[in-house]
């Protein structure tokens, strides 16, 4: 007699084995009851971190989330796939680190929890893996801010999805060159020298701008070969743009944008300072050499001009300060007087010099070399220190620095002061006879960005 169903008196535990059974001979139909699931040798299963016992109903979430995770700076809290992070950043801003493995699929969510991921930004580490494509790490930066990350391949590496109130999530620019200090959230690149300033990861829209300080090589000062005073030399070229994000005081001259740059090597140049004209030799001293980067070039300032006798022609070409960034200042005359070199040569906006001061007729006063935020003036007789014109302060490298100078006339049978160093200060034009004027102060570059 054949047996419709197999109750469970008729057997004995563990009496049956699979190998007694035929394929397919056992169908729900003849089973009475169910199987518990201590019977089997798993009894659920886990997805997401969520377990669910068979026959069992409920609802699987994509992600589990964690209890609220303190991130103030000083520890990284490295996230797993399949979890979701509470990241409270209250009392300083905040690191988090994707997953070191991933394949494709994996997710990561993260939520503000105070909501003030504006005031204390949350830096993403990328840990090995692109985000978006790029090879740097992430900044979230707006107020509850939530988001997730879903892991695709190699060259995209982790994309956001579900982002609700986020407006901040592009890469800061990334690069090397010259000597690199920070401030804050910032970096400065200072280059006393030619160099390169290498962009690895180019940010977009302000991130992908930098602010900028480009002062060129100032003149020299004049030597004095006949007791008229000769000219201050003028300040090096200034130009300077402040990145729209920026946060710090720039000069009154600055320009109101900074200057976006893309992922490429952008060459470097500081312009030398300007030669005083050694005596005897009939000649003015020398204009400072141009400071370049990118599209920005400042001009190197006019060389101060000789003291001699001489009014017109050669003889007056070479007593009349010469043009530049700023101009020179111009000899004193015996005849009629000189005007001063021609600052903001060639034209820019905002201007990036003034003009040298006049060399006056009579005495033989000189005219000292213009500067940055000012016109270079004119000694009220030879045995008076007329100062250069003012330059333009700035704390694009965290620290308040004047640049563009322009460089004075001396006291009577003085030799012209040597303009400061990288600052773009004009050298000093000489006051007595067969005084040496002052070498004119070379340039610099400065490079300023938010990188976190």
């Amino acid at each position: 007699m054949a047996v419709d169903q197999i109750g469970t008196k008729a057997l004995v535990d563990c009496s049956v084995a699979a190998a007694d059974i035929a394929p397919g001979t056992i169908t729900s139909a003849k089973l009475a009851g169910s199987i518990a699931n201590a019977k089997l040798s798993n009894s659920s299963i886990t997805v997401n971190g969520t377990s669910v016992a068979l026959g069992a109903s409920g609802t699987i979430p994509p992600v589990q989330w964690q209890s609220v995770v303190v991130s103030d700076g000083s520890t990284v809290t490295t996230m797993v796939a399949g979890r979701g992070y509470f990241v409270n950043n209250t009392s300083a801003a905040g690191i988090v680190k994707l997953p070191a493995s991933a394949t494709a699929g994996d997710i990561v969510s993260i939520k503000d929890y105070a909501g003030n991921f504006g005031t204390n930004n949350l830096t993403i580490q990328r840990n090995s893996h692109k985000i978006q494509g790029n090879t740097n790490d992430s900044t979230i930066s707006t107020n509850r801010a939530s988001l997730s990350l879903v892991y695709v391949d190699a060259t995209k590496g982790w994309l956001y999805t579900n982002e609700s109130n986020v407006v901040d999530l592009t890469p800061f620019v990334a690069a090397t060159g010259g000597t690199v200090t920070t401030s804050g959230d910032y970096k400065i690149h200072t280059f006393t020298g030619d160099g390169n300033f290498v962009v690895s990861t180019a940010g977009s829209g302000v991130k992908g701008e930098v602010s900028y300080l480009v002062v060129a090589g100032a003149g020299g000062g004049g030597s004095n070969s006949s007791g008229q005073q000769a000219g201050g030399g003028g300040a090096g070229g200034y130009r300077e743009g402040k990145q729209t994000c920026g946060s710090y005081t720039a000069s009154p001259k600055a320009a109101a944008a900074g200057l976006a740059v893309t992922a490429q090597t952008y060459p470097v140049t500081v312009g030398a300072g300007g030669a005083t004209a050694a005596l005897p030799a009939n000649v003015a001293a020398a204009s400072g050499s141009n400071s370049v980067f990118s599209t920005i070039t400042s001009t190197g300032g006019g060389g101060g001009g000789l003291g001699n006798p001489g009014t017109s022609g050669p003889e007056g070409a070479i007593r009349q300060g010469r043009s530049g960034g700023s101009g020179g200042g111009s000899a004193g005359s015996d005849g009629p007087a000189l005007s001063g070199g021609a600052g903001n040569t060639p034209p820019v906006s905002p201007s990036q010099g003034n003009n040298g001061g006049a060399g006056a007729s009579g005495p033989g006063q000189g005219g000292s070399g213009g500067g940055a935020n000012a016109a270079g003036g004119t000694s009220p007789n030879n045995t008076t220190l007329e100062p250069g014109g003012a330059g333009t302060p700035t704390q694009i490298n965290a620290s308040n620095v004047t640049y563009g100078v322009g460089g004075p006339t001396a006291a009577n049978q003085d030799d012209g002061s040597t303009g400061t160093a990288n600052r773009g200060n004009g050298g000093g034009g000489s006051a007595g006879p067969g005084g040496t004027g002052g070498g004119g102060g070379s340039g610099i570059v400065i490079i300023r960005y938010k990188y976190q």
